[in-house]
């Protein structure tokens, strides 16, 4: 049975998303941000631009070995949420979902307002209103169920790689031309001088780095859709991305400093690649790279819809969000998740009017946070999960580097501009305080019912209506007799359910084995009405089961449909080198010992 189960998980995963689509889903994210971020780095680093650029790409390097760890040992949908979800409380695991959810919006806000003003560049339209229209009409698509296709996205890429690979040839060309003019020394004499009256080449590179790690934004986008890729491929996207920013953004600030003089840099901040585009290959060209820019960054806007709905949805099924949130439309999509994304992300476009600066600080803030929180969850996961079957161990001076990389450029964007933090802290503040409450709904219901005591008619209504809220069921299997109360404080902490299934399987098939652990779980059996007459978390109805089969894939299956309770409300203890199965055919439990 073992190896039909086996069969039947490879015949899934051959599936799943090849290399090549994974790769153009994240990597229409990660290089739309060629669009804007080097006009971005050359205005706070000038000249030292691609070598902040190539900083970047080191700092990122460190970062593929950290997401490598975490998302092949626990390679489950939710990025930093579920790293932390799987080694902390889910209270931290919410703090890092709150911070991505801010990133999804700052995202498409970006990559809205930059096509809009692409397009503005060679066409006279109002770039505000455009932007929400098209923010807008997204919405709409996804709400009627239109999903992210890998086919489109690989379109999309395939044209943008062809696009960028273009740029840079006919880049290499012009400068290589005789008689061509180049403004690169200009630039340098112009930025010395800059230096030399605001602190000297340091700060430029240290606000040039905080600034230009917005290159690398969307390198988490690949953790948010691994279930959908086949086995191994994740890896693959990680490495594909490195390769394509180590490329491409270096290359094009490169260029653009030295066929392009500093003040029109400045001026064409917004547009930058068509400008220099112009240059190098007239209008034509022009029109091919806005085209290109319009293409690429509405799909990063599509991306955005998408992550954040599979994001909320995972933290909303979670008991992060109220659950109206979760609600599905006949099309499969999520029109409350939807309508709410749209609204946000147009507040936030109309409350920094627009502005590249601003948009890209919040995004910034928020990216480089939700990745700082990743590298601390790794970090924890060694400690708190240190068992847990790992395909790769990252070296531990790459977490720290990586960590004071993410950190620094947090800093970085608050010094460059301290609005930018009032920006983050409008929306952020709000959101996490909506989670902290239905965290804690269970204490806001019973508060609720004291309060309405002398009021029968609304004592029933919240009576009536609210009384799910305490109902939530949870599987946790259990092996250790002495792990059990760590298991319910860690419930007792964490969730709002009160009716838990203790599930007790026979590793051992044979006689032997079967005696052991029947003598096992009658321990577990006298135990329980103890504990709960000592007031020992009185509020819990616990139910004892025994399974005599092995723990694995085939008995959460069967356990799960029996008792009509969802895999993410499956709690088990970490899956070690001895288990036969890995952590990805259990279907997306919770690690929580």
């Amino acid at each position: 049975m073992d190896k039909i189960i086996k069969l039947l998980n490879h015949h899934k995963r051959t599936r799943k998303l090849n290399q090549f689509f994974a790769t153009a889903i994240c990597g229409n994210d990660i290089l739309s941000s060629t669009f804007y971020v080097s006009a971005i780095s050359i205005l706070y680093a000038g000249v030292y631009a691609p070598l902040v650029l190539l900083i970047v790409v080191l700092v990122l390097f460190f970062y593929k070995s950290i997401y490598t760890e975490v998302v092949e040992a626990l390679p489950v949908n939710g990025g930093a949420y579920n790293c932390l979800l799987n080694a902390t409380s889910k209270s931290i695991a919410s703090f890092a979902g709150t911070m991505a959810i801010l990133s999804y919006i700052a995202t498409a806000v970006l990559s809205a307002k930059t096509a809009v003003e692409y397009l503005h560049s060679v066409i006279a339209l109002p770039v505000i209103p455009v932007t929400i229209g098209l923010l807008a009409l997204f919405a709409l698509l996804i709400a009627s169920g239109v999903r992210d296709s890998a086919k489109v996205a690989s379109v999309i890429f395939s044209i943008h790689l062809y696009v960028l690979s273009l740029f840079v040839i006919l880049g290499l060309v012009y400068i290589l031309q005789p008689h061509a003019h180049l403004y690169f020394s200009d630039t340098f004499m112009r930025m010395s001088s800059i230096a030399a009256n605001d602190g000297g080449i340091f700060f430029a590179l240290f606000f040039g780095f905080s600034a230009s790690l917005l290159g690398i934004s969307g390198f988490d986008t690949s953790a948010n859709f691994v279930q959908e890729q086949a086995h191994g491929v994740f890896r693959k996207t990680l490495r594909n991305m490195l390769i394509g920013v180590a490329i491409f953004n270096p290359l094009i600030a490169w260029i653009a400093l030295v066929i392009m003089p500093y003040s029109q840099i400045a001026g064409s901040k917004n547009f930058l690649l068509a400008d220099a585009a112009r240059i190098l290959g007239g209008k034509a060209f022009e029109y091919i790279i806005v085209g290109d820019a319009f293409l690429v960054l509405a799909g990063a806007v599509l991306t955005g819809y998408i992550g954040v709905s599979g994001l909320m949805y995972r933290m909303t099924s979670d008991g992060c969000f109220p659950n109206f949130l979760a609600k599905m439309s006949k099309r499969g999509s999520y029109p409350y998740i939807i309508l709410l994304f749209f609204l946000l992300c147009s507040s936030i476009l109309l409350v920094t009017k627009g502005d590249l600066f601003s948009l890209a600080g919040v995004y910034t803030i928020a990216f480089l946070g939700e990745m700082s929180f990743f590298a601390l969850g790794n970090l924890i996961m060694r400690e708190t999960r240190s068992t847990l079957k790992r395909t790769y161990k990252a070296p531990l001076i790459f977490i720290f580097l990586a960590l004071a990389g993410t950190v620094t450029g947090i800093i970085g964007n608050i010094k460059l501009t301290p609005k930018n933090l009032d920006f983050f802290l409008l929306y952020f503040i709000p959101a996490f305080i909506i989670v902290l409450i239905s965290l804690k709904i269970d204490l806001v219901y019973r508060g609720l019912l004291r309060f309405s005591q002398k009021i029968p008619p609304l004592y029933v209504f919240i009576l009536r209506h609210f009384e799910d809220i305490t109902s939530g069921k949870f599987i946790v299997f259990v092996h250790h007799l002495d792990r059990l109360y760590e298991i319910l404080a860690y419930i007792n902490r964490n969730e709002i359910g009160r009716h838990i299934y203790l599930v007790h399987c026979n590793n051992n098939a044979d006689i032997h084995g079967n005696r052991i652990y029947r003598e096992s779980f009658q321990k577990f059996k006298e135990t329980l009405p103890h504990l709960q007459s000592a007031g020992v978390f009185p509020h819990y109805s616990i139910e004892l089961l025994f399974r005599n089969e092995p723990f694995g894939p085939k008995v959460i299956n069967e356990v799960s449909k029996e008792l009509k309770i969802r895999k993410n409300r499956v709690l088990i203890g970490s899956i070690h080198k001895e288990h036969e199965f890995d952590y990805e055919e259990l279907g997306g439990v919770r690690v929580i010992f």
